[in-house]
């Protein structure tokens, strides 16, 4: 739920100073988020255990995610100078 949360404030945020932009950025992140799908090894491992990083240059945002079994589970969409935790 954190990350379909993620996803509205930038969409929100873009929509609010970039609005020329916003559309195709929510589109590039949403569909690089569905492409793990298929992919789930596209990303980089990440500092925790068991948690991977997709990042999504050259836009500033990455994508973090687990591998589970036969699915794959986005935690959050974060801006790239935002802290993780």
């Amino acid at each position: 739920m954190a990350a379909a949360n993620d996803l509205e404030e930038i969409s929100n945020y873009l929509n609010a100073h970039h609005a020329a932009l916003a559309r195709e950025t929510i589109q590039r992140i949403y569909g690089a988020a569905i492409s793990l799908k298929h992919f789930p090894e596209k990303g980089r491992p990440a500092k925790a255990a068991g948690v991977r990083e997709l990042v999504l240059a050259p836009l500033p945002y990455l994508i973090v995610y687990s591998i589970e079994a036969e699915s794959v589970h986005v935690f959050r969409i974060l801006h790239g100078a935002r802290d993780r935790v």
